[in-house]
């Protein structure tokens, strides 16, 4: 009972998660800033996502392989979200940077 308890709450959360990353990549205003929310909620939403679902799974040959995804996704995601950054980077594209409020208290 606690077990699928607990998986549930990661699953929820994993779904709520990548529902939130969604809308950061909609109302960003730059590619950089789409880039991040992008890689960080990818990466936490699958790790939620298979944790809830390894635990489902139990001590079984499916939640070794789910662990596995885990890890391939632990370190490929971040990967792939730097080279993107810095393919867009090296191609010119420019961070959009707001320059209002910049006044100094005195």
């Amino acid at each position: 009972m606690i077990i699928d308890t607990l998986s549930w709450i990661c699953l929820f959360a994993g779904g709520v998660l990548g529902i939130i990353g969604g809308i950061g990549i909609h109302r960003f205003p730059d590619f950089y800033s789409r880039l991040h929310a992008a890689g960080i909620t990818d990466t936490l939403c699958a790790m939620l996502i298979l944790l809830g679902l390894g635990l489902q799974a139990g001590l079984s040959l499916a939640a070794f392989k789910l662990a596995l995804i885990f890890f391939f996704l632990f370190f490929t995601s971040p990967t792939a979200s730097h080279a993107l950054a810095n393919a867009a980077l090296h191609s010119g594209l420019k961070p959009k940077l707001d320059m209002g409020n910049n006044k100094t208290k005195s």
